[in-house]
């Protein structure tokens, strides 16, 4: 079995030094890896030239295409019978490719997902990694969508799915993943390929990226049922509660309260497993910084999401299937 491992980058000279020790210390080494780069100015290029000499690396360079584009163009030049995916700024442990190609020595395998997991620096790194990922008990392999970080799949597959889609800019991901699921059926579970990742260091950037995502679904028509009942929460049973509490009766101040303890229970759980021996003053830190992302996150979303709807609305999506053109 031929494996060939494909990426996209721009400009990542900060993270590419990681990614790239980690490729060569895999235990079961990709045959090739393919990276295309968007356009880097930064000394991108100068470190994967430097690594030609300890990985069989090809680059293609491809100034402006996006990450699908990217990726598409990187599997359309790989040779390999499977395809591993992964990105730039991940950490990956030594054994990550050999987990997660291992299930391909099942003949009917086809598709597999890894896993992801928070690499924190900060206390808000770690609140934010607790607040936004789940852990892996949480993942329901037949329903699970992997990220990109984390994937790998026979070139048919990817055929069949008309590749990574390159109208979208973010959510390009979920919607190949959609795509393999409804043709071939759900991912192969592989939990111990766990591609780990650095958290957005701030709430600004953290707001951006959420905004990003939630315009993607937009977009791309995906969870319209989760986003009509966030906006339901928000604008419709939260005002509620405040006005009963203060016109009717303080007793709905209790309501308000235990759905708030059950919309945070599931963070603080993760948290709980993950704050190690830090002290009371961290722990308190930590847990203050669990309401203030989860809300800011719902915020980008409600915000982004009617942006990336009325972007579909005006631009007609292509159909989906058939082979991917490059």
């Amino acid at each position: 079995m031929r494996v060939s491992l494909v990426m996209t980058i721009l400009n990542e000279a900060a993270s590419l030094p990681a990614v790239l020790e980690t490729l060569m210390a895999q235990t079961r080494q990709a045959d090739e890896v393919v990276i295309v780069d968007g356009g880097s100015s930064d000394g991108s290029l100068a470190l994967l030239e430097a690594s030609r000499a300890y990985l069989p690396l090809r680059v293609i360079v491809a100034p402006g295409v996006n990450i699908s584009r990217g990726r598409n163009l990187a599997i359309a030049a790989a040779s390999g019978d499977v395809i591993a995916v992964t990105d730039a700024g991940v950490r990956l442990p030594s054994d990550w490719l050999e987990h997660l190609v291992a299930p391909f020595m099942d003949p009917s395998v086809t598709h597999v997902a890894g896993f992801f997991v928070s690499d924190p620096r900060t206390l808000f790194e770690t609140a934010l990694g607790a607040a936004t990922l789940p852990d892996v008990d949480e993942i329901r392999p037949e329903t699970f969508l992997p990220s990109s970080r984390s994937v790998a799949f026979c070139r048919p597959v990817w055929a069949e799915a008309g590749g990574y889609p390159e109208w979208l800019d973010y959510c390009e991901d979920l919607v190949f993943d959609l795509r393999v699921q409804a043709s071939r059926g759900p991912f192969t579970f592989a939990p111990r390929a766990s591609a780990s990742f650095r958290p957005r260091p701030d709430l600004e950037t953290f707001f951006r990226q959420y905004y990003r995502y939630a315009r993607g679904d937009g977009k791309a028509d995906l969870f319209l049922r989760r986003h009509l009942i966030r906006y339901a929460t928000y604008l419709i049973a939260l005002p509620f509660i405040i006005w009963a509490a203060l016109a009717l009766s303080p007793g709905w101040w209790g309501l308000g309260g235990a759905g708030a303890a059950a919309y945070l229970a599931r963070a603080v759980r993760r948290l709980s497993r993950v704050w190690g021996r830090r002290g009371p003053g961290e722990r308190l830190v930590l847990l203050g910084w669990l309401p203030i992302i989860l809300f800011t996150g719902d915020l980008a979303k409600m915000l982004g999401y009617p942006v990336g709807v009325l972007w579909r609305l005006r631009n007609p999506q292509p159909p989906p299937g058939g082979r991917p053109e490059v």
